[in-house]
């Protein structure tokens, strides 16, 4: 009824493990349901190990000198950003500022069932928490803590598609970075999702920064650079003042079901105009990834995907995100693949994750807007293998 931490060892690089016989480091003393998802890494400063431990409603962080004997150091949580339940797959790194200081970033995933429960858009996110951690203890930056009090919460990603992911551990120094995947689906619906011989994706790995904005300290999200090596055939399309819809889909010369899109829009400092990307089939099914400029606010919008009838919280809605640059120029580089599509606006600032279930591949790609005072600066799209 309970879970309990263990570990098991292996001498033969992860070929064959062997438990430890004095199981289990980590007893469950106080009976807590959802007792789990440990994230374990070497703190250099106090020399010992950390571990970070999902434990329904918080987090437990522990401390160890030889990864068997464990001290409880602290509690993180209560009463802090979403409380819905359970807190699961938690994640504590450090990251570093243009300045040249740092701050300690913290991860955790809601594992919600209720559609209107603090996940962004219903269900399963990912939370973040930026702030200082000395070994022991995790302490919010007094400017973020106003930005998270309880019900309130910032998302690692604003779709309902990414959920429970967590960062590699020991990147090469050289290397640097701090990269992330998660799990594409949402606990609302991934079990009835209509698939048959395969469930559930993972998103596109990507590379974690943290920076201040007006608003203050943000994590920014962005593809890994590796995702270059996959463009395979490009289309530039020209510079142009959006009065009316762009069909691309005969002057590509490849069919977008599986490509990346780079556009930069600007905007007049008056418009109101709805604009972004459509995807669709000769079934008449659709996706749109666009920017509402009247209500400042991203969205994804996969009502008339397909086949949706699966769930009921599955297309009920528009998925909304917020804007957090200023500006008239706005960015959205979009990956879609075949069932999937990632926004990342704002060179990163802005992410959403959707997944959808067209009864035929979309190949058609159109450039839409509605409303005037909206200009295609540039854009981009390539094939992906």
């Amino acid at each position: 009824d309970f879970q309990t931490q263990g570990i098991a060892y292996s001498n033969d690089k992860g070929r064959t493990w062997t438990k430890y016989e004095g199981n289990p480091v980590i007893p469950n003393t106080d009976n807590i349901h959802d007792f789990r998802d440990p994230k374990v890494f070497w703190h250099e400063p106090t020399k010992q190990w950390t571990m970070i431990l999902a434990a329904n409603d918080k987090v437990m962080i522990y401390n160890s000198k030889n990864l068997i004997d464990w001290t409880h150091a602290s509690d993180f949580g209560l009463g802090i950003g979403s409380q819905a339940r359970p807190w699961e797959c938690p994640d504590l790194f450090e990251l570093p500022l243009e300045d040249g200081s740092s701050k300690w970033v913290m991860i955790v995933s809601i594992g919600n069932r209720l559609e209107d429960i603090q996940a962004p858009n219903g269900g399963s996110g990912t939370q973040y928490f930026v702030g200082d951690f000395d070994g022991k203890t995790f302490t919010l930056d007094p400017k973020f803590a106003e930005d998270v009090k309880e019900g309130n919460a910032l998302w690692i990603d604003y779709g309902t598609d990414n959920y429970a992911g967590v960062t590699w551990s020991d990147v090469p120094k050289e290397d640097g970075r701090r990269l992330f995947m998660g799990w594409m689906s949402n606990w609302l619906y991934a079990q009835v999702v209509p698939t048959e011989s395969w469930r559930s994706a993972m998103t596109i790995a990507r590379t974690l920064h943290l920076k201040s904005t007006d608003d203050g300290l943000r994590l920014f999200s962005k593809p890994v650079k590796e995702m270059e090596s996959l463009r395979g055939k490009s289309y530039t399309i020209p510079a142009n003042t959006l009065t009316e819809t762009l069909d691309l889909t005969e002057k590509l010369g490849f069919s977008p079901t599986i490509s990346e899109l780079q556009l930069e829009f600007t905007m007049s400092p008056d418009s109101k105009a709805d604009f972004g990307v459509e995807l669709s089939n000769s079934k008449g099914e659709k996706v749109r990834i666009g920017f509402d400029a009247s209500s400042n606010q991203f969205y994804s919008d996969r009502k008339e995907s397909g086949k949706t009838d699966f769930s009921e919280h599955f297309a009920a809605k528009k998925h909304l995100a917020p804007r957090f640059v200023s500006g008239n120029v706005v960015k959205m580089q979009v990956f879609v693949d075949v069932a999937s599509a990632e926004l990342f606006a704002d060179d990163g600032a802005t992410v959403m994750t959707d997944i959808f279930f067209p009864n035929e591949d979309f190949t058609q790609l159109k450039i839409y807007s509605s409303g005037k005072g909206v200009r295609l600066n540039e854009g981009m799209v390539w094939e992906l293998k």
